[in-house]
C-alpha cells in the first residue's frame, strides 16, 4: 500500500514514516506545504491513502482541495485535539491526535483496511470541517472533578487544578493547594471534557493549566520545560511535536 504524508514539520513527517514502514505501508512521497502538496496531485495519480495535517505552514490543508481533486482516503494527523473530534465524529473520518501513537496508528490502519475490504468509502465533507474549525460549536466543558477520599468524595474545581496526569496507569489532579488526587478517568478521556483555552496536552503524560504556569525555559533536543506555581514532582516536559502548538496555544 502507497501512502502520502502531508505535514508541514519535517521531522514528524519522517517519523510518521517510519512508523508506517513497521505496518508494511511505503510513504515515499512527505509534501510540507498547501501549495507543494497542489503541485504534487497536480501531476499524480491519487495515491491509497493520504496522512493529512489540518494546519500547514501556508494555510489550513483544505485549500488543497479547492484547488485538485482529491480521491484518496485520508487519515487526518491533526492537534486540534479541542475541537477537531467534533467534525471527525460528525463525517465519519479517521483522525490521529499528534504526537502519534503506535498503538493508535496500528488502530487506525486496521479500521481503514477493513473499511476498504467492505468497499466502503469514507464520506468527506471538508466544507462542513472547515466551518467547524474556523467556527467551533459552543460546548459545556468540565468544571468540576470529583475523588475519592477514605469514605468521602473531593470536589475538585478545574480552575483550582494545575496539571492532570498519567502515572502507574492512573490519572491524576494536582491542585494549587499541592495535593493530588485519584481521579475515575483517563487523560483520552479527559481531551473531549477541558476546556482547550484553559488546558493543553503537552505530552503523553500531562494536561497543564495555562493560568498555573509559572515559568518556561528551553529544554533539550527543542523541547520546552514548563514549571507550575506548586505541582514539582514530577518534570513537566512538552514534547517536540508539540512545542509549535502549545506555542500558538500560548497567544
Amino acid at each position: 500500500m502507497n501512502a502520502i504524508i502531508i505535514e508541514d514539520e519535517k521531522p514528524a513527517a519522517r517519523r510518521l514514516s517510519r512508523m508506517l514502514e513497521k505496518h508494511g505501508v511505503t510513504a515515499a512521497v512527505l509534501l510540507h506545504s498547501v501549495e507543494e502538496a497542489i503541485e504534487w496531485f497536480r501531476k499524480h495519480d491519487n495515491p491509497d491513502l493520504i496522512f493529512l495535517d489540518i494546519q500547514l505552514s501556508d494555510g489550513l490543508s483544505f485549500e488543497i482541495f479547492d484547488a485538485v481533486e482529491v480521491r484518496s482516503p485520508i487519515i487526518f494527523t491533526t492537534a486540534y485535539d479541542e475541537y477537531a473530534l467534533q467534525a471527525f465524529k460528525l463525517n465519519s473520518i479517521d483522525y490521529l491526535l499528534k504526537p502519534i501513537d503506535e498503538d493508535e496508528l496500528a488502530a487506525s490502519l486496521k479500521k481503514f483496511r477493513e473499511r476498504t475490504a467492505a468497499n466502503a468509502p469514507l464520506q468527506v465533507d471538508f466544507e462542513d470541517i472547515r466551518k467547524l474549525l474556523v467556527n467551533p460549536l459552543e460546548r459545556d466543558y468540565k468544571k468540576r472533578f470529583t475523588a475519592r477520599v477514605g469514605q468521602h468524595l473531593k470536589i475538585l474545581h478545574a480552575d483550582e487544578i494545575e496539571c492532570f496526569l498519567s502515572e502507574n496507569k492512573g490519572t491524576y489532579a494536582a491542585t494549587k493547594e499541592g495535593r493530588t488526587y485519584l481521579l475515575d478517568t483517563t487523560l483520552e478521556q479527559l481531551e473531549d471534557e477541558l476546556e482547550p483555552s484553559k488546558f493543553f496536552r503537552v505530552s503523553r503524560k500531562f494536561f497543564v493549566n495555562v493560568d498555573h504556569i509559572k515559568d518556561i525555559i528551553a529544554y533539550a533536543n527543542s523541547r520546552l520545560k514548563i514549571k507550575l506555581n506548586r505541582y514539582d514532582e514530577h518534570e513537566i516536559i512538552v514534547s517536540r511535536e508539540r512545542v509549535k502548538d502549545f506555542k500558538l496555544w500560548l497567544e
